[in-house]
């Protein structure tokens, strides 16, 4: 039975199909937020309940992860006593390292740029498994891929927006932490893995969303009543609960919760099968989704320098197919 599920989930075909669903579920998430920002009234220098808003939605995505488990393996899931430390470990890298710079990033620069940076996660999580915990080995494709990927992602930075900042730079604070969230996701890619020897990957990945979606809230608030400039605590607390009254911004929230959920539960299982750099190649299937979605939904494609930005798909997919290529 073991050896069959191992073997699904090693499946080119499976692979293939669940990852690209991944990609495109986190594609769809950047165009989200940006649309949650707007149905809750969040502004771009409104960093306090930015990162409630990412608390609110992680929250959810772990209970949801837990609840559907426990109905899939009919029994309550519970992590071992030795899982609580790793649980908590995965939260501060998946969750709030990832997602705090994340949320924050992405209200300061545009989802379409957003979504190629991230890409770059791809070259970290690589770097990590082969040179700092020698998990894998890194063969020619995997190398050629990710610098064919790169090149994309330094082309959609450099001349895909027509955006310039006031210093006349083309990266402002949104992009630096936009890559800082990569370089959290990384890491948790490569723990994932190994956490998940032990322990099952829905376990891991609810309760991890649970304590770092409670642990983001609470910087949130804190960040609300101590930071110089910010809005106060009872206003964000004020804006969020009004918010969930409305259907719309309710929708917006499960979406966005459902959205991790599936597609880290997902991601996870796939990690506990096959290597990272297999798996991780992927991600660069995540902006091409993402510019597409936020161009389509957010009208961002007003700023896109439309030759630059196909350039770069190009070279991104061709990274992520060559990538994929045995060695």
């Amino acid at each position: 039975m073991k050896n069959n599920r191992e073997l699904l989930w090693k499946s080119t075909v499976v692979v293939l199909l669940c990852a690209t669903l991944c990609c495109f579920l986190w594609g769809s998430a950047f165009p989200g937020i940006k649309y949650g920002y707007g149905l809750f009234d969040i502004a771009s220098d409104n960093t306090g309940l930015q990162i409630m808003f990412a608390g609110l939605r992680f929250s959810l995505a772990g209970m949801l992860v837990i609840v559907i488990g426990s109905i899939m393996n009919r029994r309550v899931l519970l992590p071992k006593r030795e899982s609580v430390l790793k649980i908590f470990h995965l939260s501060l890298l998946q969750t709030t390292g990832q997602y705090f710079f994340f949320y924050v990033g992405l209200a300061k620069t545009t989802g379409v740029k957003s979504s190629i940076i991230q890409a770059t996660n791809v070259f970290i999580a690589l770097f990590v498994a082969v040179i700092i915990y020698k998990q894998e080995k890194l063969g020619k494709n995997k190398i050629i891929g990710s610098i064919i990927g790169f090149i994309g992602v330094v082309i959609i930075e450099v001349w895909g927006q027509n955006v310039t900042y006031d210093n006349g730079s083309v990266v402002g604070v949104g992009e630096i932490c936009v890559i800082l969230s990569t370089v959290a996701y990384a890491f948790s890619s490569v723990y994932i893995k190994k956490y998940s020897k032990d322990e099952m990957p829905m376990i891991l990945s609810g309760y991890q969303f649970v304590v770092g979606g409670i642990t983001l809230f609470v910087l949130g608030l804190m960040w609300s009543g101590f930071a110089p400039g910010e809005t106060d605590i009872a206003y964000n607390l004020k804006l969020l609960t009004v918010g969930m009254t409305r259907m719309a911004n309710i929708i917006i929230v499960v979406y966005l919760a459902a959205v991790s959920a599936i597609a880290y539960t997902l991601w996870g299982t796939l990690l506990k099968y096959n290597s990272v750099s297999k798996i991780s190649v992927f991600g660069f299937l995540t902006p091409v989704f993402g510019v597409i979605l936020s161009a389509a939904t957010l009208g961002e494609a007003q700023t896109m320098n439309m030759a630059a930005t196909a350039v770069a798909l190009i070279l991104v997919s061709i990274g992520t197919l060559l990538a994929q290529k045995p060695e």
